[in-house]
């Protein structure tokens, strides 16, 4: 068996803040969690690695990060309008590569959204890539291969 290095009680505290922030649409510390050049990725199609050439459900840079949070608060689209509670989980954290200034971690997340019609449930793994900084770290990536992503997602008002 592979020796495996363990993800520091620090980096899993920092994506649990990350989901809590979300859940209680912090959307603007959840922004500032983000490198400048990080990407939010929900692709379609769970074996899609070249994510800029395939189809996504989100794709987003900076600017796209905080134009979904303006809409998301904004009020403008239907899906948003009264936005209903969230409950992400996060498990099985493992460290896929630590190279002194970036850490690769792979979870299993689980969002619940409670809408008109019950409880909504969205299985997901997850692989961040996350910056080492001094203060801590800030997101470079964040890949969320949610179970359902290649089936019809209905009025998604929410940030996975």
């Amino acid at each position: 068996m592979q020796d495996l290095e363990l993800l520091d009680e620090k980096a899993r505290q920092f994506l649990e803040c990350e989901a809590d922030y979300l859940d209680n649409k912090e959307y603007e510390a959840w922004l500032s969690l983000w490198d400048e050049a990080g990407l939010y990725i929900v692709p379609v199609d769970h074996s899609a690695t070249d994510f800029e050439n395939s189809v996504n459900v989100a794709y987003d840079n900076s600017e796209m990060r905080s134009e979904r949070v303006r809409r998301l608060t904004g009020g403008e689209a239907v899906s948003t309008s009264n936005s209903l509670p969230t409950v992400r989980t996060l498990s099985r954290f493992r460290l896929l590569e630590n190279t002194g200034t970036e850490l690769t971690v792979r979870c299993a997340y689980c969002l619940f959204e409670n809408n008109k019609n019950g409880i909504r449930q969205f299985p997901a793994n997850v692989e961040f890539v996350l910056k080492v900084t001094s203060d801590g770290y800030k997101i470079l990536r964040k890949v969320v291969r949610v179970m359902k992503s290649d089936e019809y997602l209905t009025t998604v008002s929410f940030l996975f």
